[in-house]
């Protein structure tokens, strides 16, 4: 049951970063404008990961031993995505004030799928 109910969870928050960050990347439905100040290479960031989250939970479905890597390496992209952004702030880059909150909220959302997969594997 909480694999099925992780699973959902990767699959949503997958396609919903994938929706996000390319709508921004590629000027899609005009989300570009409404997002303001990106920083570049945070959007990469996350569209990275939201592929990542979406093998994540291939490898669940297919109760894969590797499920925790793509997770292990999105936890990291977006770790030094954050410092690289706080560094991109100290350096006078133009950016967003929620992309740090947002960035807090994704690394401790995949810090959370991490700890409930490994706590399922265990089983």
């Amino acid at each position: 049951m909480k694999k099925t109910i992780l699973l959902i969870f990767l699959l949503l928050f997958g396609f919903l970063t994938l929706f996000m960050s390319s709508s921004v990347l590629f000027d899609w439905f005009g989300i570009r404008a409404k997002e303001g100040n990106f920083v570049p290479f945070i959007v990469w960031a996350n569209w990275l990961c939201g592929m990542l989250y979406l093998i994540t939970a291939y490898a669940i479905f297919k109760n894969k031993i590797w499920a925790k890597v793509p997770l292990i390496i999105s936890l990291i992209i977006l770790v030094l995505a954050y410092i690289g952004l706080f560094i991109h702030i100290n350096n006078g880059g133009i950016f967003e004030t929620k992309t740090v909150g947002a960035m807090a909220f994704r690394i401790l959302v995949s810090a959370l799928f991490l700890y409930i997969i490994t706590k399922i594997s265990k089983k």
